[in-house]
């Protein structure tokens, strides 16, 4: 029962009706209350379906990634780099891209900026170098 969880999905409106009484399932003894965003899979799912949450957890999972990654760069070579860029981070991005197809700018950009911090992981490069011209 620890891991059981329950959403109540619907639109902003209908949600903001229900006002503090949403629904609680009874199991026998166990009482399980709606929540606002669940996980499932390692994705995030709010009650409104939107991809805010989603893509605020995978940005900040991604950037703390990416700051061990670059804290230990020096003692990686480039194909190493990459390969962990891809296992932890890339693989992250992409997995729930499918969702992200009618996304608003805002919540792409902030996945973009992880995609622009690990391509700077992998070539050793910071924010503001500039390339050559």
């Amino acid at each position: 029962m620890d891991k059981m969880e329950l959403l109540w999905d619907g639109s902003r409106h209908s949600l903001s009706q229900q006002g503090c009484c949403l629904p609680v399932l009874h199991l026998g003894p166990d009482s399980i209350e709606a929540r606002d965003y669940v996980r499932l899979l390692g994705e995030t799912l709010s009650s409104d379906l939107r991809v805010d949450r989603h893509a605020n957890t995978v940005s900040a999972t991604s950037f703390y990634c990416l700051w061990q990654l670059w804290r230990s760069r020096r003692s990686l070579d480039t194909d190493s780099a990459t390969t962990l860029v891809h296992a932890f981070v890339s693989s992250r991005v992409d997995h729930y891209n499918a969702v992200l197809a009618g996304a608003p700018k805002v919540t792409i950009d902030k996945l973009q900026r992880v995609m622009n911090a690990a391509a700077r992981v992998v070539s050793g490069t910071h924010k503001f170098d500039r390339g050559l011209l």
